[in-house]
């Protein structure tokens, strides 16, 4: 569990490149032009599951999950869960 604390404690690092934001604006159907504050609000809502494998988090909220770098707290990429 501290581990989870770990990204939650630098969520004001969290950021992502301009073919991140069109790669995640694509894949999860958005509407909005500030993919990251998006992010930061589902990674730090209550039913965020946060795991860490490797050099990446993994955060599955609500249908969706987001990787995020775990040294840069760059925004990898964000896809629906496959069901």
């Amino acid at each position: 569990m501290t581990e989870n604390n770990e990204l939650l404690k630098n969520l004001d690092k969290l950021h992502t490149t301009e073919l991140g934001v069109m790669r995640i604006k694509r894949n999860l159907s958005l509407d909005t032009d500030d993919v990251a504050e998006w992010c930061k609000f589902k990674i730090n809502s209550g039913n965020a599951v946060i795991t860490r494998n490797g050099k990446n988090w993994y955060v599955n909220v609500d249908g969706c999950i987001i990787t995020v770098n775990a040294y840069s707290y760059t925004i990898i990429t964000a896809h629906k869960e496959k069901r």
